[in-house]
C-alpha cells in the first residue's frame, strides 16, 4: 500500500471546536491569513497538535531572542538539513524581517547571513547553532565561549539550543508529511 500523504492535512471546516481553537490562535499568533499545512497535517490529532503548538510557541513566540534571530536559525538549520517546505516558510518570514536591521527594503537577510547588516551576534550563532543541531555530540566548550562573548546570557543560549531542537522536529514532521508549501504564498493579489 502506498502512503502519499501519511498525515492527512485536516482543513479548518472539517476540524473538531478544540483543533479550529489551536489553529485560530496560530492564525493569529503567527499572523498569517490562512493556518498553515504543518499545523494541519497534526489537525487529526489533537493532543500531538497542541503539545506541538505549545513547544513553538515557548520556543519561537515567547523568549529574549529577537524573532529575526530565531526564524534565520530556523531557516538556515532547515535549508542545511534539506526541508524544503521548513527553508520555504522560514525565509519568507526571517526576509519579511530584514526590515529590523537594515533600512534598506530590498535586503533579504536570507541572501546574505555574512552581511554587515545582520550583527555579528546573530552571525556568531548563525555558525555555532545549525552545526550542533547537525552533531550535537560535537558540543564543546569553545561553542559556549563563543556565545558568551557574543554577548548572549545563559537563558538566551538555552534559547538559541531550543531553537535547533525545534526545527529538528519542524523538519521532521514536514518531511514524513511530505507536506506542500501552502497556497496562500502563491496567490497573486
Amino acid at each position: 500500500m502506498s502512503y502519499p500523504n501519511p498525515f492527512p492535512i485536516i482543513e479548518y471546516n472539517e476540524a473538531s471546536s478544540e483543533v479550529r481553537e489551536i489553529y485560530d490562535e496560530t492564525m493569529e499568533l503567527l499572523g498569517t491569513p490562512q493556518v498553515l499545512n504543518w499545523f494541519k497535517c497534526q489537525g487529526s490529532n489533537y493532543p500531538l497538535l497542541k503539545a506541538n503548538w505549545e513547544k513553538l510557541k515557548g520556543n519561537l513566540i515567547e523568549g529574549e531572542l529577537p524573532m529575526l534571530l530565531k526564524q534565520l536559525l530556523l531557516y538556515k538549520i532547515s535549508k542545511e538539513r534539506g526541508c524544503k517546505y521548513c527553508t520555504f516558510i522560514h525565509k519568507t518570514t526571517a526576509d519579511s524581517l530584514s526590515e529590523t536591521v537594515c533600512e534598506d527594503d530590498k535586503f533579504n537577510a536570507t541572501d546574505d547571513l555574512e552581511s554587515s547588516h545582520i550583527p555579528e551576534s546573530f552571525r556568531v550563532a548563525l555558525k555555532i547553532v545549525p552545526a550542533l543541531a547537525a552533531n550535537p555530540h560535537d558540543t564543546s566548550d569553545a561553542h559556549f565561549e563563543a556565545l558568551y562573548d557574543a554577548g548572549f546570557s545563559r537563558t538566551e543560549i538555552q534559547e538559541l539550543m531550543a531553537q535547533a531542537s525545534l526545527c529538528v522536529m519542524f523538519n521532521m514532521i514536514a518531511d514524513i508529511g511530505r507536506i506542500e508549501i501552502d497556497d496562500f504564498f502563491f496567490a497573486q493579489d
